[in-house]
């Protein structure tokens, strides 16, 4: 399968199979375009009454090249990777990650909340030391003779909780010694809470810092207020302004969400650049279709170019030796996951896993509250294994609108959770997500072409 399109002054051709991607000439374009359908000298003759500077050799050697990388495995490679999915309900599959819902409740009243402000459709709580001791407990036995473990403290706002976070650090800290295990924390907050003893914790103890943050003040406050309807963007900068500036080269990420009422985002992403923030994700939100700040058909194009503006804003960025981290650019088109990571993807109820404050087991965060995706609990493991099972089988090929698509081993199928709430199935397909994500992927692909040819 191959994906052509052009970006940025760019021809670019994506062998999906393989992998591979080539930067070509208007001629090599053309003739790629064609060449599975039509026979040589057709070619020859479309190309010649299309470009006055080429001649018929010209084509001939170009045919022949496009000819030689197919034979190469570098062009119109087969797909080879549909029976792979099939093993995936036998596989055995051990837990490397959970999500601990440290706090079911929260301080901010944010209007697109898909967690309900923290509550989850059900009642505010927090997790015991107990409940999150237990859960390192189920994740050490779970995790087989997987060293590397994960585990981010979420919410809700996961700082309403932040003395059990502490005591959950330290006694997994204890418990990697004695059971040969790395653990490697991560902290998602809205920055409400944050002090110099939270700065101080997390910056030794997080592998990673998620912040959240939707750009300019205006955007920001429109929709993270708090309860008294207050926005919170004057509070929270500062914080994340020292935070960021105390963590050094450790991993952070400035996390935003833009909807209706921000499509030109990348304001809102240069914004955050110029607070000092170089960590950047801004995802689209997801919602049901009548809410007020839902993204339409219409913002979709408008979206479309903020990406590439993104793209080509921050190559230029880079050459002026100021840099930006855009998260859904971030491609390794040389050391990549593997083939089998790139067909499952997340690995959600499967090998990550989300735990409620009282110890229940979902696939995801984007899960919990809902009773048909309980999967079990921390002490008695996964009992309802027809879950599991079925989000061994969601993958890429498991969606029939996904077997044709040239992004399919970049997104796996996208996101489940998206997909259930857009469609009612784990294997549904939420087509305006698709449709981000490719653009991304394009956008992502250009920057590596372009970086590449200098």
């Amino acid at each position: 399968m191959v994906h052509q399109y052009k970006l940025n002054g760019y021809n670019i051709v994506l062998d999906t199979c393989s992998g591979s991607i080539h930067s070509v000439d208007d001629l090599a374009y053309d003739v790629i375009g064609m060449i599975r359908e039509y026979t040589q000298g057709d070619i020859i003759d479309a190309m010649l009454e299309k470009y006055d500077d080429v001649t018929a050799e010209d084509v001939q050697e170009c045919i022949d090249d496009v000819v030689a990388l197919r034979r190469a495995g570098k062009l119109f490679t087969p797909d080879n990777y549909e029976h792979l999915a099939y093993d995936f309900k036998a596989r055995n599959t051990v837990i490397k990650a959970l999500c601990l819902h440290v706090a079911h409740t929260c301080n901010l009243n944010c209007s697109y909340c898909f967690a309900s402000q923290g509550k989850y459709q059900g009642e505010r709580a927090l997790m015991t030391f107990e409940v999150g001791k237990r859960a390192i407990d189920f994740l050490i036995e779970n995790s087989g003779t997987r060293r590397n473990l994960e585990v981010d403290f979420f919410g809700g706002e996961p700082l309403m909780n932040w003395d059990v976070v502490k005591q959950v650090v330290a006694y997994a800290r204890e418990q990697e010694k004695l059971h040969d295990k790395n653990f490697r924390f991560t902290l998602t907050t809205n920055g409400m809470l944050i002090d110099d003893e939270v700065i101080e914790f997390a910056n030794k103890e997080m592998h990673n810092v998620v912040l959240s943050l939707d750009g300019r003040r205006e955007v920001h406050d429109h929709l993270r207020k708090d309860y008294a309807g207050n926005g919170s963007y004057d509070r929270i900068v500062p914080k994340f302004q020292e935070f960021v500036k105390k963590r050094g080269d450790k991993n952070y990420y400035m996390r935003g969400t833009f909807t209706h009422n921000n499509v030109d985002f990348t304001n809102d992403l240069f914004h955050m650049a110029d607070l000092g923030f170089t960590e950047l994700s801004m995802e689209p939100v997801v919602c049901a279709p009548d809410d007020p700040y839902a993204l339409t058909e219409e913002d979709k194009l408008i979206l479309f170019e903020q990406y590439e503006l993104l793209a080509k804003e921050m190559l230029k960025r880079k050459k002026e030796g100021r840099p930006l981290t855009f998260y859904h650019y971030m491609l390794d088109l040389e050391h990549g996951p593997c083939i089998y990571k790139r067909i499952s993807g997340c690995g959600s109820g499967t090998e990550y896993m989300a735990v409620t404050p009282w110890g229940e087991l979902y696939p995801c965060h984007q899960f919990v509250g809902d009773e048909k995706y309980s999967m079990g609990d921390i002490w008695k493991g996964v009992t309802n294994k027809e879950v599991q099972d079925e989000f061994k089988c969601c993958n890429a090929y498991a969606r029939e609108g996904c077997k044709d698509c040239w992004a399919k081993l970049y997104c796996s199928g996208g996101c489940a959770a998206n997909a259930y709430h857009a469609t009612g199935s784990i294997t549904g397909i939420y087509e305006y997500g698709c449709d981000l994500f490719k653009k991304r992927i394009e956008c992502a692909i250009m920057m590596k072409v372009s970086e590449a040819s200098e």
